[in-house]
């Protein structure tokens, strides 16, 4: 059978299997082992568990489990509502003040957790509850915390670029280095975007004459502290040359730890049996995706078909933006039905020799690919953030939480266009602190 017949068959049924329901890394691996039985013989499966277990044979991938567990036990403490107070009595003047502190806290707790739908969660059940009875409209109060959680992705450390540099063999420091600044600019994008659209319709969350005192607003600041502390120690022992990226996820797991336990008193073995549980689930539920998607890439390999894309693609002959603009279609397309690391672990092999051969930087492509995967975050039909909003807000509807995303969907395409344009946004920091190199 021609490879290019075989690969839109593989895709077809691929998307029906996601589709169904079934567990992601069940139904790839499910899709690998038949098409490996059907195309290259029963014989062929003896290497399936070779290969499976070869997918989880990397000693980068402690640092997963390790990240889970910071996002974990942040997020079954109060660390978030104290997080969000404290932003709120600094910026509670600025209109849409309330929406700013929420997404600042997203931010601060993205970097502590690199998890979408923990940062989602955690920030969502304090802040939109609390916009809603200070008044903000629904699709502002929804919109801004499913935008929020996606930072989780973006601004390091994220497991999402873990996924990235262990599919692409590209480094998982620039990687993180590369996040830094558009994951800031992404976050100044939403918050532009809330305060403009408040000051149009002329909402006002606190009276004029409301005020917090210099001692309460000095009083929150050490609430911010112990996450800003985190955040300087992972970073230093990752860029100061004390620690690996796996190193450095185990010091980030365990200054976590030691916030639940000093600060917040978590001494209750209920409290730890829910974060060790919470830890397990996701880091195997991740563990599971990265190797049934190795599974899946070596079908796709064994049956020629990644190549023959590639082929295809560079045969194309086109521009290379008018290549970048096809890619970054095809990878919002599959954001909106796949959930993130499976993308990632099917796409970035594939991806990689094409973007590598126009001369794209494949660390300014990491950025670009999980900002597409952010998009998917708040975009139907999968759109995982709108749906942890709306069991926080059951009561508003779906499609207003939907359009409430919307406008933040085009700040994330801008962010896209704005990194085309100046790649040194994502490039030169990595560069600068670790030199030239991939």
């Amino acid at each position: 059978m021609n490879p290019a017949i075989e690969g839109a068959f593989v895709l077809v049924i691929t998307l029906l299997v996601l589709l169904s329901g079934a567990p992601v890394a069940f139904g790839l691996g499910a899709v690998a082992l038949v098409f490996i039985g059907v195309f290259e013989g029963l014989d062929a499966l003896n290497i399936a568990a070779e290969t499976f277990y070869g997918g989880l044979n990397d000693f980068t991938l402690v640092s997963i489990p390790m990240f889970v567990m910071m996002g974990a036990a942040i997020g079954s403490s109060p660390a978030g509502k104290d997080l969000y107070e404290a932003l709120d009595r600094w910026l509670y003047r600025l209109p849409g003040g309330l929406v700013i502190s929420n997404l600042g806290a997203c931010a601060l707790f993205a970097a502590l957790t690199g998890s979408s739908p923990a940062t989602c969660a955690a920030i969502g059940r304090m802040g939109i509850p609390e916009m809603r009875r200070r008044g903000y409209p629904d699709d502002v109060a929804t919109g801004s915390i499913c935008a929020g959680g996606t930072l989780g992705i973006l601004i390091p450390p994220s497991i999402t670029f873990i996924l990235y540099g262990i599919a692409t063999e590209t480094s998982i420091g620039r990687l993180f280095l590369a996040g830094v600044f558009p994951g800031l600019m992404l976050t100044g994008l939403f918050i532009l975007w809330t305060v403009f659209l408040l000051w149009k319709r002329g909402f006002r969350a606190y009276a004029p004459e409301f005020r917090y005192s210099w001692k309460q607003k000095f009083e929150a600041i050490p609430k911010v502290a112990p996450f800003l502390a985190i955040v300087i120690g992972v970073m230093y022992v990752l860029y100061g040359g004390v620690a690996t990226p796996s190193e450095a996820a185990g010091v980030g797991a365990a200054l976590c730890v030691l916030l639940a336990v000093i600060i917040y008193r978590m001494w209750q073995p209920t409290s730890w049996w829910q974060i060790l549980r919470d830890t397990t689930r996701e880091s195997i539920m991740i563990m599971m995706i990265i190797a049934a998607a190795v599974l899946f890439g070596y079908m796709l390999t064994s049956l020629y078909l990644t190549q023959t894309l590639a082929q295809a693609i560079a045969d194309m002959e086109v521009n290379r933006w008018v290549l970048m603009f096809l890619i970054n279609i095809f990878l919002l397309v599959c954001g909106f039905f796949i959930p993130p690391a499976a993308v990632i672990l099917m796409t970035a092999p594939i991806l990689l020799p094409i973007i590598t051969a126009a001369g794209f930087d494949p660390i300014w492509f990491g950025v670009i690919i999980t900002i597409n995967m952010e998009i998917g975050l708040i975009h139907p039909p999968v759109g995982l953030n709108i749906y942890i909003v709306n069991s926080i807000a059951p009561d508003v509807p779906l499609t207003r939480v939907i359009w409430g995303t919307m406008p933040f969907v085009a700040c994330m395409m801008l962010e896209i266009i704005v990194l085309c344009i100046f790649p040194d946004i994502a490039t030169w920091l990595p560069t600068y602190l670790m030199g030239p190199g991939t």
